[in-house]
């Protein structure tokens, strides 16, 4: 029993020393490194609508060269954004409940909110996160013998993305990180999938 409420102990301080961390670094990124520039860029940057020449591009390019294979790859690119999306969303997030930084009545006084307003539904883990990281990992299994080392630039983007997630005050350092590594996993059982069933894409298909 004692080893037990030791256990519970350990395990509490060690959220409270996550927490106090995650705070820590939240003020810093969101209210310490910054500058004029990165506070005209990041609001755009975050958005969506930024990004859709860069989903063109991937559709036109697999549309081109990859013939019968193309539709299939398509099909698993949109499940796997419609799997990180509504799992996250829909499960996860409502069963967490974590309230955004800027919409805690408790905290919301030290945050720096660049956006018009403060994103609805709660904050943990990051959709942000979820999504783009669960698409990169996607892309970048599927199509690695295309890109190369060039499609560890997907992860590059995606963690841009996140990191203006917690700059514009809408998420926690944590949220994103954990939304990272959960759409990593997703994106890889989704790809692992498509490889195996379809097979990989490579320049022999082109």
């Amino acid at each position: 029993m004692t080893g037990y409420l030791l256990s519970i102990s350990f395990f509490q301080e060690c959220l409270q020393w996550l927490e106090q961390w995650d705070t820590y670094l939240f003020l810093k990124i969101n209210t310490v490194w910054t500058n004029p520039v990165l506070d005209s860029i990041y609001p755009w940057w975050r958005d969506a609508n930024a990004w859709i020449p860069l989903y063109l591009f991937l559709l036109v390019f697999v549309l081109l060269n990859f013939k019968k294979k193309a539709l299939p790859w398509i099909l698993f690119a949109v499940l796997t954004l419609v799997l990180t999306d509504q799992l996250n969303s829909t499960y996860i997030k409502s069963w967490v409940g974590r309230l955004r930084p800027c919409s805690d009545p408790n905290f919301m006084g030290h945050v720096r909110l660049l956006l018009n307003n403060c994103s609805g539904g709660f904050s943990f883990p990051s959709s942000h996160a979820v999504n783009h990281f669960g698409f990169a990992m996607f892309v970048f299994l599927t199509l690695r013998p295309i890109f190369k080392k060039w499609g560890y630039l997907l992860f590059l983007w995606a963690g841009s993305i996140v990191y203006g997630q917690v700059y514009v005050g809408v998420h926690y350092p944590v949220d994103v990180v954990c939304g990272s590594l959960l759409g990593c996993l997703l994106g890889y059982i989704m790809a692992t999938i498509f490889n195996k069933k379809i097979g990989v894409l490579n320049k022999d298909t082109l």
